[in-house]
Parts: C-alpha cells; sequence; structure tokens
C-alpha cells in the first residue's frame, strides 16, 4: 500500500455567492499520519476534507499529494479513498461485493481481488459476515464495510468525514480504537474531520483546530491541551470545556503575584511566572483567567492553601461515578470576545440570557459531600492556571520578549 504526504499551500474556497469557507489554509500531513481536522459545523473542515479529495474545486493554492499537484486532477485519478458519515453501501450488494466493488470497477484479475477482499475481511472482523446483506448488518458493522471499501483500494491517503456520528455513544468508542488500530496497522496517510473533540484528542497523532474557515492551531493532543494558543482552541479542547472568567492582576508589595476572581484572589506560584514572563505586564490590569475543571477539587480533599480557593455556593451537582461536576457561581464579569462567542454559538448557548457573574464547573473527586444549594470551597491548582489577552484573545505564554506569543 503506497502512502504519501499530503501538502496543502494557501488552500483557500470561495463559493459563487461569495460566502468564503476556507481560508489560506496550509497544513502538511506527513506520511502515514493520522491528522484529525476538527471545529464547530460550518467550519470550513468538511470543504477542505472534499477539496483534497477532489469533490469540491479549489479557489486559491494548492493541494499536492505525494510528488503530485492535484488541483486539476479528477478525483477519481488521485488515488484517495474516502469514508463517508452516511455508509453509502450498495443495499443489494453482499458484503464481499460491496467491498469489493471498486476492485471490480479497474477490472482486476478475480483472483487479486479475492485475496485483497478476504484480507481486508480479516482486519476487520469482517470475514463471517461477507454473505450478508447491509440490512442485516448494526451500524458498526456497516460502517467497517465502507472502511474496508476504501480500504481494499490500497489508496495513498485515507479521508474520512465524520464516519461514527451516526453511531450510539458506545459503539462509537468501540470504533474509535479499531480504527485507530487499523491506521496504525496499514500505516496510511489520514486525514479525518469531526466535530467531536474527544474523538479528536484519543485519534490523531496531530489536531489541526478550524474557526469559520481559518487553521487556529495544530499540533499533538496533549499539546493543544496544555498550551492553546487562544481563547477558541482553549474552550474547545477539553470536556467539559475550560472555565474562562475576567479577572484582575495584581502584585503586593512583596512580589508576589495575585489574581482576583470575584471577592477570592488566587496566589499565583513562581512557576506559572517563570513560564509565562510576559504576565508581569499585566500587573494593575484585567487578563482572562481559564481553569480547566480538573485542576480544581473539594478544598476538604486537597492540600489547601491561603490563596487556593474560591469560595461559592453549589448551583448544580452532576455525580457522573468517576467524578462529580460541581457548578457554582462567582462574582466576576464574562468573558465576551470574537472567540467565546463563536463558542457560545457551537454549543447552542448564544442566544441565552446572560445574567451577572459566571458559572464555573470543577470535576471534583466522588468523595466530596457537596450537594445542590450548599457552600463550595474549590481548591485550584493554581501551577495549572491559563491566562490570555482580553483584546486579543491570544494565550499569554512564553516569549521572553515580554510580548504574546
Amino acid at each position: 500500500m503506497g502512502v504519501a504526504e499530503v501538502v496543502l499551500s494557501g488552500l483557500g474556497k470561495v463559493y459563487v455567492d461569495g460566502t468564503r469557507a476556507v481560508a489560506d489554509l496550509d497544513l502538511e500531513i506527513r506520511d502515514g499520519e493520522f491528522l484529525v481536522l476538527v471545529g464547530p459545523s460550518g467550519c470550513g473542515k468538511t470543504t477542505a476534507l472534499r477539496m483534497i479529495a477532489g469533490l469540491e474545486s479549489v479557489s486559491e493554492g494548492s493541494i499536492r499529494i505525494g510528488e503530485l499537484v492535484v488541483n486539476e486532477v479528477p478525483s477519481r485519478d488521485r488515488d484517495v479513498a474516502m469514508v463517508f458519515q452516511s455508509y453509502a453501501l450498495y443495499p443489494h450488494l453482499n458484503v464481499y461485493d460491496n467491498i469489493a466493488f471498486g476492485l471490480t470497477l479497474r477490472k482486476l484479475p478475480k483472483k487479486e481481488i479475492d485475496r485483497r477482499v478476504r484480507e481486508v475481511a480479516e482486519v476487520l472482523e469482517l470475514h463471517e459476515h461477507l454473505q450478508r446483506k447491509p440490512r442485516n448488518l448494526s451500524g458498526g458493522q456497516r460502517q467497517r464495510v465502507a472502511m474496508g471499501r476504501a480500504i481494499v483500494r490500497a489508496p495513498q491517503a485515507f479521508l474520512m468525514d465524520e464516519p461514527l456520528s451516526n453511531l450510539d455513544a458506545k459503539l462509537r468508542v468501540q470504533m474509535r480504537a479499531q480504527i485507530a488500530r487499523i491506521q496504525r496497522d496499514l500505516g496510511v496517510t489520514t486525514v479525518y474531520v469531526t466535530h467531536d473533540q474527544t474523538e479528536a484528542m484519543t485519534l490523531g497523532d496531530r489536531v489541526a483546530v478550524m474557526k469559520r474557515g481559518v487553521l487556529q492551531q495544530v499540533g499533538p493532543p496533549q499539546e493543544l491541551y496544555d498550551r492553546p494558543v487562544n481563547l477558541f482552541v482553549a474552550g474547545f479542547i477539553g470536556s467539559p470545556g475550560m472555565n474562562l472568567v475576567t479577572a484582575r492582576l495584581d502584585r503586593d508589595d512583596d512580589g508576589h503575584h495575585w489574581v482576583t476572581v470575584g471577592s477570592d484572589a488566587l496566589l499565583l506560584p513562581e512557576s506559572v511566572l517563570r513560564a509565562r514572563p510576559a504576565l508581569e505586564g499585566y500587573a494593575g490590569r484585567d487578563v482572562v483567567l481559564g481553569i480547566r475543571p480538573e485542576d480544581m477539587e473539594d478544598a476538604a480533599l486537597a492540600d489547601a492553601q491561603e490563596g487556593s480557593i474560591l469560595h461559592s455556593v453549589a448551583d448544580l451537582v452532576e455525580a457522573m461515578g468517576s467524578d462529580v461536576l460541581v457548578h457554582f457561581p462567582v462574582d466576576a464579569e464574562p468573558v465576551v470576545t470574537d472567540d467565546t462567542r463563536a463558542l457560545a454559538e457551537d454549543d447552542g448557548t448564544a442566544d441565552l440570557p446572560r445574567g451577572s457573574g459566571v458559572v464555573l464547573v470543577g470535576r471534583f473527586s466522588p468523595r466530596t459531600h457537596i450537594y445542590e444549594g450548599q457552600p463550595v470551597a474549590a481548591w485550584v491548582d493554581t501551577s495549572r492556571l491559563h491566562f490570555f489577552d482580553p483584546a486579543t484573545g491570544l494565550s499569554v505564554w512564553t516569549d521572553t520578549s515580554g510580548e504574546l506569543e
């Protein structure tokens, strides 16, 4: 099976009505890499995938697959295989003939077709179902047949457009593991589109986050989680999303830095200032503070020091079994930027009325005894706080020049 890198250079798509779907997209998908394109509905990820496949024309820039620029190459000649959200199986054909369909069209010898189909069926654990029709298969089996039809062609690249979105939650988890294993075993360059950031984080060697046609950040999943470049990536990656709140940064007479959230103040460890020297320039000013839910705990269960606790009353308590999500308000200004508006549109809360204050979510141990309506003392791991510029939305990180990175 041939593999090839896929290189997008300044890729753009503008429709005839003037709508821009993708803008100046630069991406290099390496040989054998599993790259996931993720973002809200309408962010351009599927359009980008369809341009790679040749199903959409390119308005600007170029697409290279292996050594060949394919902008003008018809879809059928690009040597890529696409797996769609809908399985697109032929209902009158059995599993064997569905998988073999593309090879039959190419008039390969019957012996070669049979060898390839049976090899792929073994990989996908479909060998016992080869004579069954799609209507007699489960959703997961149908999706594996659709994948089999792509794999059997031995393409240079797989393109997958939300292939698991029609499956129930439990089956999605199982299929994620199977897709990861199959891709690893085959080593084929794969571009995978999803709206589900959990899927993106668990599958991708690297993840590319898009917003309104523009690439925001690309990197290994953990890098996006630990070092988001802006408010949009910070809020999009992670489940539940990062808590974002307007806070004030001050330096006291002893040179310590405190960040005030509502009526509480958190003391910043020296490690945070060393990692983010640009923060020095925000003393006496507002910043956007980001706190991951998993970086909070019931103070009664933590080694809570002064300057590490937020006080409130529990608004909602969700017992999840392995942990407890505690929602609690703080008397602070909400963050309103283009990034947070895009996040609100994505989660369907853009049109909800905004009260005063912000509700934070903490992921507490199941040993907590906090219930709705009870006081909350939330310990915050202050070494893992995130900071963003309120005007630009960019992360305040490690640029030693003191400027935003």
